[in-house]
C-alpha cells in the first residue's frame, strides 16, 4: 500500500520547523512552535479535549501490537477518579522481534525523513494538547494549567529539541565522499566512500509518574529520530499520556509507509516489575529512565548491554547571601517551593542562610526573620484555597504524603502544612508545603538536608557564613547530585565563588531570580535540564551527548 504521507509532503510541511529548531539550539534564544495558552487551540478545543479524554476512560486501548497476551491497567487519578482504561500486555518474545523487523527501512530513510516523521507525530500530539493535558493531570496530580503547559507544549518542545539535536549530530558526516590520495608519478589511490548513521537497536523508555510526557519525550524522540525502535514502558500510575503518544506515533509511522511497530507500548500488571526484565534483554540497546536513584543505579550496573541515560534524585539548594530585592526574592522562592506541591526534580529543598542574617534592600534581616518572612510569603501565596489548588495540584502518591507528615518531626517547624479542600475533586489529597528549621553547626551524617526528601518539604538550614554554605553546597552536589542550584547575592566576589562551585561540580545555576522565571523551570532550546556531570543525572536534556551515542556511523569503501 502506498504511503499516505510522502517525504516531499512532510518536507513542505515541517522542514521550516526543523530549520527553526536547529537555529534555536545554536542561538539558545527563546523559540517555541507550540502555544502554551489554552485559547490558542481554538474556541472548541477545551470542550473537545475534555470530551476526548472522557471518551477514552473505561475503554480498552487496542494498539494492534504483536504479542498482546492480555490486558491490564489500574490507574487511579490523584484527584480521585479511577480511569478504568485497559492497555495491551505484551509478550516481549513476540513483540521485540516485530519491532526489530522495521528498523532496516527506518534506517535507510535517512536522518531528514526520520526527523520529519517525528515532527509530524509531535504536530498531531500538539493538536490534541487539551486531551493530553487531562491525561497528564489525572495521572500525575498536576493542576490543569500546569498539566496543560508542562505536559503539552513544553513536553512537545523537549521532544522537538531532541529531534533537532539528533538531526544535527547525524548530519555532521556527509553521506558520500570521494577520496583520492596522490602517489607521485603513480596513479592516485581512489575510493568512493559512503557513511550511514546506523541505529543501536531497540530503545527502552521507562516513564515516570510525575512528568510522563515532559521527561519521556526527549528519550523517545532522540532514539526514534536516530533510527532506533522505541519500546515505551510507562509508570503503572501514569500510563495514559504515553499510551496516547504511542497510538499517535504508530498511526503516523504507518501513514508514512513505515512499520508501526517501531514504537510500541509495554504496560505491566500490578506488581509485575517488567522494567527489570526488559532492561537486561539483549535486544535492548538504549535505556532512558527518570525516577529513583536506587533503580537508576541498578540500571547503570546491570543493563550492561545498553547505553543507559538516567535522571535520578538530587538535593537542590538555594544559597541566600544578600539581595537588592527582598520582596521579589521571597515571592520567587515561595512560588518555587509551592509549584506542583514540590513534586519536581528541580524544586529547591535546602535553603542555606547565614545565622547572622543577610543584607537586603529592606535592611538587615536575621536568619529567623528571613525564615519567618519566607514562611509568611508561602502562606500568603496559598492562603486562598482556589489559588492553592491551582498551584499545588494533588500529592501524586501516598509516599509523598508520608514524607510530608514525617518532616514535622525533623526539627522546628517554621511553616506548618495544611490540608486544602478541592471542591471539584473532594478525594484529592492537597497539602501546602512544610518548612523545617535545621542547623548545619550540629554534625550529623544523617542530617535530613543531606538527602532528597521529595515532595513539599524544605529545610531552612542555618550556616555560620556564606563560605560554609558553599562548602555544604559543594558536598551535597558532589555526593548526592543536584538538578538545580539557586543563589541570591549582591556581591560580585560571592557570585563568582558560587559560580565556581557549580562549574566544578557541574550543577546548573540560577542567580538572583526575582521575577517570573523560577529556578525549577527550564525552557527547551535554551536551558539545559540537568548537566550529566553530577550524581543527579548522567545526561542533560538536551545536548549533543544525549543523542550522539544512540547511533553509530558505518562506512562502506569501494574501489573507484
Amino acid at each position: 500500500m502506498a504511503a499516505a504521507l510522502t517525504v516531499p509532503q512532510l518536507s513542505a510541511k515541517h522542514r521550516p520547523t526543523l530549520d527553526q529548531a536547529l537555529s534555536a539550539i545554536r542561538s539558545r534564544a527563546y523559540w517555541s512552535p507550540h502555544p502554551e495558552h489554552p485559547k490558542a487551540y481554538g474556541e472548541s478545543a477545551p470542550a473537545d479535549g475534555l470530551a476526548a479524554f472522557e471518551a477514552v476512560r473505561g475503554t480498552r486501548l487496542d494498539l494492534g501490537q504483536p504479542g498482546t497476551d492480555g490486558w491490564t491497567g489500574a490507574e487511579v487519578s490523584p484527584f480521585g477518579p479511577a480511569l478504568e482504561v485497559e492497555y495491551p500486555h505484551v509478550d516481549p518474545d513476540v513483540l521485540l522481534p516485530a519491532m526489530k523487523a522495521g528498523m532496516g527501512a527506518w534506517r535507510d530513510a535517512g536522518p531528514e525523513a526520520r526527523a520529519l516523521v517525528c515532527i509530524e507525530i509531535l504536530a498531531r500530539i500538539s493538536a490534541r494538547t487539551h486531551e493530553f493535558a487531562h491525561a497528564v493531570m489525572h495521572t500525575s496530580g498536576q493542576a490543569f494549567m500546569m498539566a496543560f503547559q508542562a505536559g503539552g507544549p513544553h513536553a512537545q518542545d523537549r521532544g522537538l529539541e531532541a529531534v533537532a539535536y539528533a538531526y544535527e549530530e547525524q548530519t555532521r558526516v556527509p553521506g558520500r565522499a570521494d577520496w583520492s590520495k596522490p602517489q607521485g608519478k603513480k596513479d592516485p589511490l581512489e575510493l568512493g566512500k559512503s557513511f550511514t548513521a546506523v541505529p543501536r537497536g531497540i530503545a527502552l523508555m521507562i516513564g515516570c509518574n510525575t512528568f510522563p510526557t515532559w521527561n519521556g519525550y526527549p528519550g523517545l524522540f532522540a532514539s526514534l529520530a536516530t533510527g532506533n525502535a522505541v519500546l515505551v514502558k510507562p509508570h503503572p500510575r501514569a500510563v495514559l499520556p504515553l499510551a496516547l503518544t504511542v497510538q499517535v506515533a504508530r498511526e503516523v509511522l504507518a501513514e508514512a509507509g513505515f512499520d508501526p511497530n517501531l514504537v510500541a507500548l509495554a504496560v505491566e500488571r500490578p506488581g509485575e516489575g517488567i522494567a527489570k526484565t526488559l532492561a537486561v534483554r539483549p535486544e535492548i540497546k538504549l535505556i532512558d529512565y527518570t525516577g529513583s536513584t536506587e533503580f537508576g543505579d541498578w540500571l547503570e550496573t546491570n543493563a550492561r548491554q545498553a547505553q543507559v541515560y538516567t535522571e535520578k534524585a538530587g538535593v537542590n539548594t538555594v544559597v541566600l547571601d544578600s539581595t537588592d530585592n527582598y520582596k521579589g526574592m521571597l515571592s520567587n522562592l515561595a512560588f518555587s517551593l509551592s509549584l506542583y506541591s514540590g513534586q519536581m526534580c528541580t524544586t529547591p529543598q535546602n535553603l542555606l542562610i547565614p545565622r547572622d542574617g543577610i543584607a537586603t534592600d529592606a535592611g538587615h534581616k536575621t536568619y529567623d526573620e528571613v525564615v519567618a518572612d519566607l514562611a509568611a510569603s508561602v502562606g500568603g501565596l496559598l492562603g486562598d484555597d482556589a489559588r492553592a489548588n491551582a498551584l499545588l495540584g494533588a500529592l501524586v502518591n501516598p509516599d509523598v504524603k508520608a514524607r510530608l507528615e514525617a518532616a514535622a518531626a525533623l526539627g522546628e517547624v517554621a511553616l506548618a502544612s495544611r490540608e486544602v479542600a478541592n471542591p471539584e475533586f473532594p478525594d484529592a489529597v492537597v497539602r501546602t508545603p512544610v518548612m523545617v528549621k535545621l542547623d548545619a553547626a550540629k554534625p550529623d551524617p544523617e542530617a535530613p538536608y543531606l538527602s532528597e526528601c521529595f515532595g513539599p518539604v524544605s529545610f531552612a538550614v542555618a550556616v555560620d557564613t556564606t563560605a560554609d554554605a558553599l562548602e555544604l553546597l559543594r558536598r551535597t552536589v558532589r555526593e548526592k547530585g543536584a538538578m538545580t542550584v539557586g543563589a541570591y547575592t549582591t556581591s560580585a566576589d560571592t557570585e563568582r565563588a558560587i559560580e565556581e562551585v557549580c562549574l566544578e561540580e557541574s550543577a546548573q545555576l540560577s542567580l538572583n531570580l526575582t521575577g517570573g522565571v523560577f529556578v525549577n523551570q527550564t525552557a527547551a532550546f535554551s536551558d539545559f535540564h540537568g548537566s550529566g556531570g553530577n550524581p543527579a543525572a548522567n545526561a542533560a536534556l538536551c545536548d549533543g551527548a544525549f543523542v550522539a551515542n544512540r547511533f553509530r556511523v558505518v562506512e562502506v569503501r569501494r574501489q573507484a
